[in-house]
C-alpha cells in the first residue's frame, strides 16, 4: 500500500495524544475521596471501575481516529478488477485419445463438464470463443456471449483422430486477435497482454500439424495473449480399438511437459487433471481469476467508511456499557 499524501499521515499523532489525555483523565477521577460504610459495595464498585469493558468506547474512538488520519493520506492499494472487453478462446483436444476413460466417464466427457462449469464462474460480459483440434483446427464459434451456443457447440464435441496442437493454437491466437480488433482492442506500446486470454485443454502429444507448439507459444507471445493449460489424463491411460478377441489397447499418456511450456511462454498457468473433479476444481478456479487485472487503486472511502462506523460504535459502546470518552 502506498499513499499519495503521505505528509497528512501526521495526523496519526492524535491517537497517541488522545490515549495519554484518556489515562490522565482517569487518574484524576481516581484521586477524588469518596466514604463508604459498606465494604462490599466499595469492593463491587472497585471491580467494575477496573473492568475492561469501560474502555472498549475509548478504543473504538482511537481506532475511528487511525482510520480517519489514514483516509486524509489518500492510501492506495493493489486490487485485482475485470478488465474490459476480454475474451476467452476455449482450446479443445478433441483427438482420438479423448475417449480414453481414465477421467471418467471419458477424458472429452469431463473437459465437456468442466468447461461449463468455467462457463459458470466467467463475467457474463466476457467473450468466449470456441475452437476444437485434432487432426487439424475448426473454429467451432468464434467470440460471442451468447453462453447457450457455446454450451450447445461443446455437447457436439466427439474424439477423432490425431493431436495438431500448434495449429490449434496458432488459429486460437488468430481468433482472438481478430475479435478484439472487430472491437477496436489493439495492443498499444508498452502493453504486455490483451485483454485476452486462451485456455487449452489437451491430453497427448502432437502428432500431426504442420507448427510446433512452442513456435504457436512464440507467436501467442508476440500478440499478448496468455494461454492457460491443463494437461489431462493419467500415465496409464489407454484406449482400445477393435472387438472381441482382436482388441488392442493404445497407451495415451499426457504432455504435461509441452503444455508447461506454452504457458511458460506466453506468461500463463500449466495445471495438470488426473481426475474429473480435480479437472472442474481447475475450471473453477480460471473462470474467477482470468480477465482480471492488477492495479493501484485509491481506498480512502474505505478508510473513512470505517472511520464512520467506529465512531458510530464507540458512541453506541459508551452507552450500552457505560465506559466515557475523553
Amino acid at each position: 500500500m502506498s499513499f499519495s499524501s503521505p505528509l497528512f499521515l501526521l495526523a496519526l499523532l492524535v491517537v497517541p495524544v488522545a490515549l495519554a489525555l484518556a489515562l490522565v483523565i482517569d487518574r484524576r477521577r481516581a484521586r477524588y475521596p469518596l466514604m463508604f460504610t459498606n465494604i462490599d459495595l466499595l469492593a463491587g464498585l472497585v471491580q467494575q471501575r477496573r473492568s475492561l469493558r469501560r474502555w472498549v468506547p475509548l478504543a473504538l474512538l482511537l481506532l475511528a481516529l487511525a482510520c480517519a488520519a489514514t483516509a486524509l493520506g489518500r492510501p492506495k492499494a493493489r486490487l485485482s478488477v475485470p478488465q474490459n472487453n476480454s475474451t476467452v478462446i476455449f482450446l479443445v483436444d478433441v483427438s482420438g485419445s479423448m475417449k480414453a476413460n481414465d477421467v471418467e466417464p471419458t477424458r472429452l466427457d469431463a473437459a465437456v463438464t468442466a468447461m461449463r462449469t468455467f462457463l459458470d464462474k466467467l463475467p457474463s460480459q466476457f467473450k468466449v470463443g470456441l475452437v476444437a483440434f485434432s487432426s487439424e483446427p475448426e473454429v467451432l464459434s468464434p467470440p460471442t456471449r451468447d453462453r447457450q451456443f457455446i454450451r450447445d457447440e461443446l455437447s457436439f464435441l466427439t474424439p477423432e483422430a490425431g493431436t495438431a496442437l500448434g495449429d490449434g493454437l496458432q488459429t486460437a491466437v488468430r481468433l482472438a486477435v481478430s475479435s478484439l480488433a472487430k472491437d477496436g482492442v489493439q495492443r498499444q506500446p508498452g502493453q504486455q497482454y490483451l485483454p485476452a486470454a486462451i485456455v487449452l485443454e489437451s491430453d497427448g502429444a502432437q502428432n500431426r500439424g504442420i507448427l510446433q507448439p512452442l513456435q504457436a507459444a512464440q507467436l501467442a507471445k508476440a500478440d499478448g495473449i496468455r494461454v492457460y493449460g491443463v494437461a489431462l489424463g493419467t500415465q496409464n491411460g489407454v484406449v482400445s480399438t477393435g472387438f472381441g478377441l482382436y482388441i488392442n489397447s493404445i497407451p495415451v499418456p499426457p504432455d504435461p511437459a509441452t503444455v508447461r511450456q506454452i504457458a511458460a511462454t506466453t506468461g500463463g498457468k500449466a495445471y495438470t487433471a488426473r481426475t474429473s473433479s480435480k479437472l472442474v476444481d481447475i475450471y473453477k478456479s480460471l473462470g474467477s481469476s482470468i480477465g482480471q487485472k492488477t492495479e493501484f487503486r485509491e481506498i480512502s472511502s474505505w478508510f473513512a467508511a470505517a472511520a464512520a462506523v467506529l465512531l458510530l460504535g464507540a458512541v453506541g459502546a459508551g452507552l450500552i456499557l457505560g465506559g466515557r470518552l475523553p
